[in-house]
């Protein structure tokens, strides 16, 4: 299968288009460049880790990006504490976030079966 089949891969990607395009005009450029690394993170471990060989590999990977689903979440947090980000799309972004980690972790304990 390819990374780019997988719906939380989907999930992912979209939602780092969304954080970056609702941050392109921020000139807080270090909260700027934190979250949307963050939020590239997700499907960019995804990618990589489909990509290597070992399924070893492969969880190793999506456990990153499962981290980073977290980092995301409290920069998200905190962006809606400091008026960055709208409290209702903060909200959506947070639980798209907890949703993705889900899936992410049912997807490494097929790995591991």
């Amino acid at each position: 299968m390819k990374f780019e089949d997988l719906q939380v891969w989907k999930r992912a990607a979209r939602l780092c288009a969304n954080v970056y395009t609702e941050f392109k005009g921020c000139r807080d450029f270090g909260f700027k460049d934190q979250i949307t690394r963050s939020a590239l993170s997700i499907a960019s471990n995804i990618a990589e880790g489909y990509e290597r060989d070992s399924e070893k590999d492969r969880v190793r990977f999506l456990s990153y990006s499962k981290g980073s689903c977290g980092e995301l979440r409290t920069q998200i947090y905190i962006g809606i504490e400091i008026g960055y980000i709208e409290k209702q799309l903060g909200q959506q972004w947070a639980q798209e976030t907890r949703e993705i980690s889900k899936m992410l972790h049912g997807l490494m304990a097929s790995f591991r079966r």
